[in-house]
């Protein structure tokens, strides 16, 4: 039985194949792109500024697969500037249109109203999708390693590099972790959410997260929900959490953002 992330990898892959633009096309786009914001050092940044010492990554997302709609009509400015004023280290712009009602516009909206650097969210399956990336303004492109054979995976994040964008590399569990460090990543995000059932597990991040090593920064990905939640993802040593549902649905998402970084306690 195909899972969410069957078919929306093969929707995106399919869409690859049929794009029929020069790929010097899709580099130059890229290259005239405004200079990249320093998403990493944004991210240790914050978390050195904020009292727990974690950074929130705050996620633009208008609905998801599995959910519907979770907040269909915002506006993607307004979002990023509540999201700037409650302490975001970073953005999160979902640009996958049919799966999450996501765009580049958004992306290019919620960019150009704050100082913050901003993650790509989409499924990067292709060189071009990373080239796109940088063109639409994105600082960091996500490499997701559940989807990406290990010549994808450190093909893509040279490509990234060389754009001078950092590759949020997504992993799953230990197997995907070894990959992602055998291709290079310095930037790793623990995702909580299983991509083929969508069902989330806690327990996930704090597992995983214990085998990376010291040197790479750690991203807590999905079921992030509140203080409580972001206070355990900080003392089992992540810099920083990557937060979407719960922010985008509460009634005041700059108090939202502010609470996830500033409640949390560590030792």
């Amino acid at each position: 039985m195909a899972t969410y992330l069957d078919d929306i990898v093969a929707f995106h892959r399919a869409r690859a194949l049929a794009d029929g633009r020069r790929a010097s096309d899709a580099r130059l786009a890229a290259e005239r792109a405004p200079e990249a914001r320093p998403f990493v050092g944004a991210l240790l940044d914050g978390a050195a500024r904020s009292r727990a010492r974690l950074a929130v990554v705050a996620e633009v997302k208008r609905r998801s697969p599995s959910k519907g709609d979770l907040a269909a009509d915002l506006d993607p400015a307004t979002l990023a500037v509540a999201y700037e004023r409650g302490g975001a280290a970073c953005l999160s712009v979902l640009t996958d249109g049919p799966h999450f009602g996501g765009s580049a516009s958004d992306l290019a909206a919620a960019r150009a109203s704050v100082a913050l650097p901003v993650l790509r969210k989409d499924f990067t399956v292709c060189e071009s999708d990373v080239l796109d990336a940088r063109a639409m303004g994105a600082d960091a492109v996500l490499l997701i390693a559940a989807v990406l054979d290990d010549d994808e995976l450190a093909g893509f994040a040279r490509v990234a590099a060389d754009l001078g964008m950092a590759a949020l590399v997504e992993v799953h569990d230990e197997e995907e972790l070894a990959r992602a460090l055998a291709a290079g990543a310095t930037l790793v995000g623990v995702n909580q959410r299983d991509l083929h059932s969508f069902a989330v597990d806690t327990d996930r991040a704090v597992r995983v997260g214990a085998a990376v090593p010291d040197g790479v920064v750690k991203v807590a990905e999905s079921g992030v929900r509140d203080a409580a939640d972001a206070a355990r993802l900080a003392e089992a040593g992540f810099d920083a959490v990557l937060v979407g549902e719960s922010l985008v649905r509460a009634g005041d998402p700059e108090r939202a953002v502010r609470e996830l970084a500033g409640g949390v306690r560590c030792s």
